[in-house]
């Protein structure tokens, strides 16, 4: 049930300009769902809703706008300054950091959504990418690596 709510949430807050948690209540309840407001603030929390963009509207974190900057232009800042090394074994990529920023770049990653990516999972300096097959995921490593050069 709370994944079900969860995903009609991201698909409101992606079709629709949605500024205040009364709004998308109302929006989630026209879809089935009859939420308290303490129950949508954690699924906001959760989900990594933020206001933001010109609209002031409710977003996924990675499609902000911080400064101007693009969520793929910040991935690539941190990509530049926290990755150690790639590595692939068939449709997997894994990626190495300084201990402790395998989380925030795996975010900054996650926000980037680069096309060949279909899941993440991140430890302390560890970063786990899967791909949908081995040519993808050689395709990844060669844009990382290109990105993490720039």
């Amino acid at each position: 049930m709370k994944a079900r709510r969860q995903t009609a949430i991201l698909d409101i807050v992606r079709h629709e300009p949605i500024r205040s948690q009364e709004q998308l209540r109302q929006m989630i309840r026209t879809s089935g769902f009859d939420v308290t407001q303490a129950t949508l603030s954690r699924d906001i929390r959760e989900l990594g809703l933020v206001k933001g963009g010109a609209d002031g509207a409710y977003q996924p974190q990675g499609r902000v706008e911080v400064n101007g900057h693009t969520a793929k232009a910040m991935f690539q800042r941190a990509l530049t300054s926290q990755l150690r090394r790639i590595d692939r074994v068939q449709q997997l990529v894994l990626l190495k950091t300084g201990l402790g920023h395998a989380q925030s770049l795996c975010a900054a990653l996650d926000g980037a959504e680069l096309p060949d990516v279909v899941g993440t999972l991140a430890g302390e300096d560890t970063i786990l990418i899967i791909t949908p097959d081995a040519r993808r995921a050689r395709s990844l490593v060669k844009r990382l690596e290109e990105m993490s050069q720039a």
